[in-house]
This record gives C-alpha cells, structure tokens and sequence, in this order.
C-alpha cells in the first residue's frame, strides 16, 4: 500500500488539533462536577491556551479579505438574532402572564410518554448507564462555545473561510428558529411541566387577562358552554369580577403593558423590566436549548466532519433526554426541534457553505467561455486561449483591500470575537 502524502498526513494531524481542543474543553468543564479544585485550575489554562493560540494565529491567516467581506452579513446576522431574542423574551412573558398565576398551579402537566419511557428504562438499566444519563455532561453554554471553536478554527484552516461567514449563517438560522419557535409557543398555550415554575419565578397576577376572561375563561370547564361556542363560532359569556390591571405610564413603549402584564413590584421602566426578564414556565415548543445544540452539531458535521461531530451528535441526544428527564420540556419539544433545526440549517447554505465557491465560479466562467476557447484552440490563436484560461482564473480571484484595512479589521475581530466568547461564556454558564 502506498504512503499517504506528507501534506495529507499533516492535515489530518491538524484537524485532529479542533477535536481534541473540543473535547478537552467538554470534559475540563465536566470537572466542576467531579472535582471543583481541578476544574478552578485547569479551565482558565485551557481558556487562556486557546485565545493565545488564536491570537498567535492571526498574521499567518490569508483570508482576512473574504473576512472583510462577510462583516456586513455578520452584523446583520447579529442584529437580527438580538431582534428575535428580543420578541422571544416578550412572547414568553405574555403566555406567562395571560393566564394568570392561579391557573398555572392548578393545570395538571399533560401526558408524556418520553417521561414514562425514561422512567421505566430507570429500572431496567445497570445503574451506571442511569447515572451517566442524569449526568450534566454538556449544557447551552458548553454548545455556543463549541460553535465558536469551530468558527476560530478557520485561522488553522481546520475550518473552510470565512469564519465570520459562518457565524453568520449560525446566527441568521438560530434567529429564524426562534422566531418560528415564539409564534409557535403563542399560538396555543400549553401548561408547563414544572406547575410550581410560575409562582417561583414570576410576580404576575394571579387573574387571567382580561382577554382570557372574555374568550377563555367562562369556557374553560365547561363541555356545554364549548359545544355551544362551536355552534355560535361567538363568544357570549361573561367571567366574573376581577381586580383592575395595572397601568404604568412607559411612553411612547405603552403598547407592550398589556401585553406583558408589568405588577407594581416590578418597577416603572419598560426597559428595567425588559432587562430583568426571565425564562419561561409553560411548555415552550419547541425546545430552544436544543435548537443551539442541533444547529451547533449541523454547523461542526458540515463544516468539520469526523469523530468529533459524531460525538456532538450524541450530546445532542443526551441533552435531548436531560430536558425530558429533567422536566424542562416535553418530548415533543426535543423531537420537533431536532427536525427543525437540520431542516433551518439545510436552507440557509446561501450564506456560508463548506463547498468551494471560487471553484463553482472558475467552473462556470470555463463554461461561459468554453465555445470561445475550443475556437480560439482550432484557430491556434495562442493569445486569445490565454486571454480566456485568465478570465477563468481572475473569476475566482478574491478582489483585496489596502493591506492597512486588513491589519485594523484583523485586529477589532480578534478583539471583538473574544469579548464575546468571554460574555457568552459568562452569561449562559447558568443555562
């Protein structure tokens, strides 16, 4: 057999390199668990290794042109995901807050069978494997870090550039996915799996929302009284006295109050109360932390491939039954989310693909001027082939910019890129 090729045998050495730097940050992590004093000592000298290697890196990466390139799509890719996250929050807290506190203690969870299922195989399994599968191996901040070692391993060119393009792509999906996910979720209100949830974490009234109390409320539990509604397809009882709503002055934002319900202990701005906004309690569909952990193994199967996405993908899978497990979600929410996330991430290949885009133009520019060259060639005009064979070559040639440009961008992204590992990391270290 012959010898593979010393470039080939480097290559894979170097990819090697992101799953093992992915690996070791999934099980130093998971030492917080098993021994907090390594964990304290070994997490900043893997984080610090990390940054410094990405940061030797960066005078050696050729491609800071595409780079310059793609900052527009990833800014907006940014603001874009911020917008969505935003009408999240807001969704979560209305389905929260129209219903009242008084029916979230007294609505019984709905049947679940991936509950049961799990619950039975706790019996039938060695206690180990049940051990291993209660274990929090891998959370919501462990996925987003794992996307952005995938994104800066483009400057060791594991990863095809432009890094920034693929940040792009990742955010602009997860933004489409929460937004289909918030219009879900309000569509049809479903009861939490944590009926305790709201009463912990809310201070929203305890009465339903006037809206319920017209359309909802005098309908609620009684078979007659719906029957009747279908037939007349108009609302016609009335609910009982309720206290009045209360209504703080937040200017030109005082749309949003009857919408989010605001109590008189959660203050007079609409952007303190914005700002302090918590997670939802009622059954979210679909699951949102597995929409980050289905998109991020997407992200490292098409761009990277190997073992390591393998290994991702049965994260996802552990994570999958934790929620269930834990009663963060129903089943449904994990399995719907898992298609919608391969399905968001096969749509959005317009952005960022891990197919050779100068290639694709090169092969159509040949195309293009295939005619003329077979003619040129039959003519044994020498000059006009070689004009043709370089505009094929100049169809895949990225235009640069002033070598100046390229050093200030290179900079600020390495800069900015960081900041923002450092906030995601602290931000979302909770779940």
């Amino acid at each position: 057999m012959a010898a593979k090729p010393w470039w080939a045998v480097a290559n894979r050495g170097k990819n090697a390199g992101l799953g093992l730097a992915a690996t070791s940050y999934v099980c130093v992590d998971y030492l917080r668990h098993v021994s907090p004093a390594w964990h304290a000592r070994l997490q900043p000298a893997l984080w610090a290794g990390l940054a410094l290697s990405a940061v030797v890196r960066v005078p050696f990466y050729r491609h800071w042109h595409s780079e310059l390139r793609s900052a527009v799509p990833f800014i907006a890719s940014m603001a874009f995901m911020l917008s969505a996250l935003l009408v999240e929050m807001m969704s979560v807290r209305f389905v929260t807050a129209v219903l009242g506190l008084d029916w979230h203690r007294s609505t019984s969870p709905l049947p679940d069978t991936g509950q049961w299922l799990l619950l039975a195989l706790n019996e039938k399994l060695p206690s180990l494997m049940v051990e291993i599968l209660r274990a929090h191996i891998i959370g919501l901040h462990h996925y987003l870090m794992l996307f952005m070692m995938l994104a800066f391993s483009v400057l060791f060119n594991s990863v095809k550039a432009p890094g920034l393009g693929l940040g792009a792509r990742y955010m602009f999906t997860m933004a489409i996915g929460r937004l289909l996910r918030a219009i879900t979720f309000v569509s049809t209100i479903l009861p939490s799996v944590r009926p305790w949830c709201a009463s912990a974490r809310y201070s929203v009234p305890s009465y339903p929302h006037p809206w319920a109390q017209e359309y909802y409320t005098p309908y609620a539990s009684d078979s007659d009284a719906i029957h009747k509604l279908i037939q007349s397809d108009t609302h016609y009882a009335h609910a009982g006295e309720y206290p009045g709503e209360y209504q703080p002055d937040w200017g030109r934002m005082s749309f949003l109050v009857k919408i989010l319900r605001p109590t008189v202990s959660e203050g007079t701005s609409w952007y303190h109360f914005l700002k302090l906004a918590g997670g939802g309690c009622n059954d979210l569909l679909y699951s949102g932390h597995m929409l980050v952990a289905v998109l991020t193994a997407m992200a490292w199967t098409e761009a990277y491939g190997g073992y390591t996405s393998a290994l991702i993908w049965v994260l996802v899978l552990h994570s999958a039954q934790r929620e269930v497990r834990e009663r963060h979600h129903y089943s449904a929410d994990c399995v719907v989310a898992i298609y919608v996330g391969i399905l968001l991430w096969r749509m959005t290949g317009f952005i960022w693909s891990a197919k050779d885009a100068m290639r694709a133009r090169r092969l159509a520019k040949l195309d293009e001027v295939q005619a003329r060259l077979i003619h040129a060639a039959k003519d044994s005009d020498i000059d006009e082939v070689r004009e043709l064979l370089e505009e094929v070559e100049m169809a895949g040639v990225e235009r640069r910019s002033s070598r100046l440009v390229i050093w200030v961008f290179a900079g600020f992204t390495i800069v900015f890129c960081l900041t923002v590992v450092l906030l995601a990391f602290t931000w979302t270290s909770d779940g």
